[in-house]
């Protein structure tokens, strides 16, 4: 799952506010990018964990431009112009949410030998697919965001 992520500096004197607008209440603090995204990473899967061990669902990620317009969308006059001297980065981050669905079944599936062959063709060729099973897990998960 993509999620986006807004980065923001307010200043000089102190580091980076990262924060996932999919998820309220996910953000970290951190002296630098690359640290903000270490950091946001380790939270988000915190996040996820805690919705997992509640059996809520797990968010779905938008886009950055969605979230960009929400952002702006939502700021008054006045913040426009005092946040003139906060610094604003959108970003981006992908994490298998596969270990926060549940546990795995096995099920028993039909599909044509032409198709089980693309998907193997397909799951040899990337690194995005361990295996048969994560490809067809993954299709399912972005079909059901649509």
């Amino acid at each position: 799952m993509k999620y986006p992520l807004l980065i923001e500096k307010k200043n000089q004197a102190f580091g980076y506010q990262v924060s996932v607008p999919d998820l309220p209440g996910c953000q970290a603090n951190a002296d630098s990018i690359d640290q903000a995204f270490e950091n946001i990473n380790a939270v988000i899967k915190s996040h996820l964990t805690i919705l997992s061990e509640y059996s809520e669902p797990i968010p779905n990620g938008t886009s950055i431009e969605k979230q960009r317009a929400l952002w702006l969308a939502n700021r008054t006059q006045a913040q426009l112009i005092t946040d003139n001297s906060t610094e604003v980065i959108w970003g981006l981050t992908e994490l298998d949410i596969t270990p926060y669905l549940g546990k795995s079944h096995k099920i028993n599936v039909t599909l044509p030998e032409l198709l089980i062959t693309q998907i193997d063709k397909k799951v040899s060729k990337s690194p995005d697919y361990k295996t048969r099973s994560g490809f067809i897990a993954s299709a399912c998960i972005a079909l059901l965001n649509k």
